[in-house]
């Protein structure tokens, strides 16, 4: 076949997609993406090369014989991404190797340099009978013959090289997706990007601000609010870089900073706005709340879970689901999960979205949450987005964590630098929406008994008592009167919810509600207790729990008590953060909750971690080189936020019987998967397998998990494994 006639993709009503066509429309494409970090000529060149390989005979012989959309994906067609990977070294020289890690990945993902034999990038760029195979079919010169991009390369931090790369690597294939897409269904090609712009949508969430504050209550909390709002407005005006919102809990960080985020993005010319949350339990509130503001503007929020991957993510509607594949939407609400994992990624499926972060203000919920093993390399990645990407910053908490450079004898910290405070006077902010005292139980150096603190519960007919181990709150749930509240992680998204739900109804009507929590109740539930009592913790989860007390400040003041409990402190970064905690709150008591604590409690924090702050190294395999000789797949592997390897998930029985009927009935389809994810509880995989061998739980289909009996899961404590299997501290986390 005439090289001019090659095909790049074939459809079942014998339409075909000229190779030619598509290698130029993936370079404007990619080009297109790439001009938004300064780099449209890398990009574009990248999308022209990455499908050489297809002129070659063997592919040729392949494509015509399947009318498949995903054909040209697998192995039977030969190696055809290997080409303009070879043709990138020899057209360009060392330079050429930029090309070939996007180029050579474009389908099975970003490779190692020299990890993985044969899927080793080194070992593929041996392969040159692949190039000499596919120059013999006559590739048209204007192709093959481009001139060296005269762009600058990205640089600045340890990692911009490889940094860099990925982005390039997003561009071209989120252009091969999009022109290939539109080849084989041009209504799913139609129902992206169709989005209003920022510019529309700021003065609709400027009413709904407007609105809000007309009708609020003039309490004195109101009043902090509306000017904290203010101040987040204003500072919006500066220009783009780094920033930190520092506001007590309580103070509506939420919709302030998507009122910086609006109007710093409309006055810069950026994109779009990525709101990220520590916690999958509270992003679809987020969301909702979002999805208020803008009533009537259909799918401007994008709603995208970390445990979720994008091959999985079905939304109700088609175009939001098509969005949290390339995050092409306005406004993008996810997890830290999925946002820094798909920073270090080097699938396809997770990297192809990336591009659309450049141009954006990233927001960055319960900041103090950053998980320490991993801060080193995250914050590289932000200082990268910042520096090269054109992404502002914002650091929102009550708990800011000391994340400035610092360098002594024995610790070195690079951290970020140039944070600006949109506060004026943090300091004076506590002081004034200060609603709570603070008192401990004790001496923190002795534990209290559960039954005690059950006593000292008792006496209230609304409280909050949070814990840090799951079996803590069962024991202490169990000493309770009938009618108490218990929340963990050991309950599905869906019963969480419902609990929270009436909780909140509860309190609104002023009815009695004692509830016994793990921790997740301390990052964005917005309750109102009188009274609050936090077992021994870091001064952030401390402070966040205090948070839940006189939230809205109709109390003269609200009562917070800390205590030693009775169980061990789960091993790790709890437990020395318990420690550090202890420590100043034992020297400062009450007036350890305030934000120059924080700052020492951090300090101390990551000081203890020392060079665990990168404890997987993962700056080492993606650090500037020379050669371009990086460990994409490797960092991937690496870089989990979550250990898979010690936790399994079991699709709970909660009120969802129809569903699982429909799971046992027929094939696990995405739509089905989806609703069944708000049914998910994770388990530790000793307890998964135990259960299993049992008969407890069984595996409808490989890799999904049900519950066999109905009795393991309770309506007020959610999964019951028996109580006879033996836990260890560290799987009773939340």
């Amino acid at each position: 076949m005439a090289a001019e006639k090659a095909i790049a993709h074939l459809a079942e009503d014998g339409r075909v997609h000229g190779l030619e066509d598509h290698l130029w429309r993936t370079a404007e494409l990619a080009g297109r993406f790439a001009a938004e970090f300064g780099c449209a000529e890398w990009g574009r060149l990248a999308g022209l090369w990455h499908d050489l390989g297809k002129y070659s005979e063997r592919f040729q012989k392949y494509i015509c014989s399947v009318h498949d959309q995903n054909a040209h994906v697998g192995k039977k067609g030969g190696d055809h991404s290997t080409a303009g990977a070879l043709h990138a070294l020899e057209a360009l020289g060392p330079l050429g190797r930029i090309f070939a890690y996007p180029i050579a990945g474009h389908h099975a993902g970003l490779p190692d340099w020299n990890e993985g034999g044969m899927a080793s990038l080194a070992q593929r760029l041996q392969q040159k009978e692949l190039f000499e195979q596919t120059l013999a079919a006559g590739i048209p010169e204007d192709i093959l013959n481009q001139a060296r991009p005269t762009e600058r390369a990205k640089s600045g931090s340890d990692m911009s090289q490889s940094f860099w790369l990925r982005m390039l690597f997003s561009c071209v294939v989120d252009a091969d997706f999009l022109d290939t897409e539109k080849f084989f269904d041009q209504c799913k090609a139609q129902e992206r990007g169709v989005y209003p712009p920022l510019t529309e949508l700021l003065p609709v969430f400027n009413s709904f601000m407007e609105e809000m504050q007309v009708k609020a209550k003039n309490t004195p909390v109101n009043a902090i609010r509306a000017n904290i709002l203010k101040q987040c407005m204003s500072k919006a005006q500066e220009a783009p870089g780094l920033f930190s919102l520092t506001v007590p809990t309580g103070g509506g960080k939420t919709l302030s900073s998507m009122a910086f985020a609006l109007n710093h993005a409309v006055k810069h010319g950026q994109r779009r706005i990525l709101y990220v949350i520590p916690y999958t339990s509270i992003i679809e509130q987020t969301a909702e709340q979002f999805r208020k503001v803008w009533h009537g503007m259909n799918d401007v929020v994008v709603e995208h879970h970390s445990n979720l991957d994008v091959d999985d993510e079905q939304r109700d509607n088609a175009r939001s689901r098509l969005a949290c594949e390339n995050w092409d939407a306005p406004v993008i609400v996810t997890t830290t999960v999925q946002f820094f994992e798909s920073l270090f990624a080097s699938r396809t499926s997770r990297c192809r979205k990336l591009h659309n972060i450049a141009g954006s203000v990233v927001i960055l919920d319960e900041a103090q949450l950053l998980p320490p093993d991993f801060l080193n390399p995250i914050l590289e990645a932000l200082t990268e987005l910042q520096k090269n990407y054109g992404v502002t910053i914002l650091l929102s908490t009550a708990t800011q964590p000391a994340l400035g450079s610092h360098t002594s004898p024995d610790f070195n910290f690079k951290g970020l630098s140039g944070v600006t405070e949109i506060m004026e006077n943090p300091a004076a902010l506590f002081i004034q929406l200060k609603r709570t005292e603070v008192a401990i139980l004790g001496n923190l150096q002795e534990p209290q008994g559960w039954d005690g603190v059950a006593e000292r519960l008792k006496r209230h007919d609304s409280v909050l008592c949070v814990v840090s181990r799951r079996d803590d709150a069962r024991t202490l749930w169990e000493m309770m009167p009938e009618g108490t509240f218990h929340l963990s992680a050991l309950m599905c998204g869906a019963h969480r919810s419902d609990k929270i739900a009436e909780i909140k109804q509860r309190l609104k009507e002023k009815k009695p509600a004692r509830v016994i929590s793990t921790q997740l109740v301390e990052a964005g539930v917005d309750v109102d207790f009188p009274v609050v009592y936090r077992s021994l913790a870091g001064l952030d989860s401390i402070a966040q729990a205090a948070g839940r007390c006189n939230r809205e400040g109709l109390l003269e003041k609200g009562d917070v008590f800390v205590f030693t409990p009775p169980s061990k402190i789960p091993v790790g970064h709890l437990s020395q953060a318990a420690e550090i905690g202890r420590s100043l709150l034992v020297a400062h008591r009450a007036a350890a909750l305030s934000p120059e604590y924080f700052e020492a409690f951090f300090r101390q924090f990551y000081w203890v971690r020392g060079d665990r702050l990168d404890k997987e190294k993962i700056i080492n395999l993606l650090q500037n080189d020379s050669q371009l000789r990086f460990s994409f797949r490797e960092a991937a592997q690496k870089f989990k936020l979550i250990d898979e390897a010690a936790q399994a998930q079991v699709i709970v029985r909660y009120q969802n019987g129809e569903l699982l009927a429909q799971l046992d009935r027929e094939q696990p389809d995405r739509w089905l998967m989806r609703k069944l994810q708000r049914y998910l509880v994770n388990l530790p995989r000793r307890l998964h397998g135990q259960l299993l061998a049992s008969g407890a739980i069984r595996e409808i289909y490989p890799g999904i998990f049900i519950q066999s009996h109905g009795a393991l899961y309770d309506q007020n404590l959610g999964f019951c494994p028996d109580k006879s299997i033996v836990y260890e501290p560290d799987e009773l986390m939340c």
